[in-house]
């Protein structure tokens, strides 16, 4: 009875890994079609795919970006009701 035991855990557990392992393959090609997508789009658009390329996209100058209008304070006058 032990031995049984044993193999039905020793089969379980092969299962599993190799349940794993195809869950795992699934994912990176995923990733890699998703990866691979997003470079030719990149190329269609004329721009530069990296990481490298994505940091200069947004480190733009400040004059580019949405600039502080001190009409966007709103002066919010509280009362306390009794």
């Amino acid at each position: 009875m032990n031995t049984l035991s044993q193999i039905l855990r020793g089969v379980l557990f092969l299962v599993l890994a190799i349940s794993g392992a195809i869950m795992a393959l699934v994912f990176m090609v995923s990733t890699a079609i998703a990866v691979a997508i997003l470079y030719v789009v990149a190329r269609i658009k004329g721009r530069p795919f990296g990481v490298r390329a994505y940091w200069e996209e947004r480190r733009q100058p400040a004059g580019t970006a949405r600039k502080f209008q001190p009409k966007d304070v709103v002066d919010v006058e509280m009362r306390e009701i009794r």
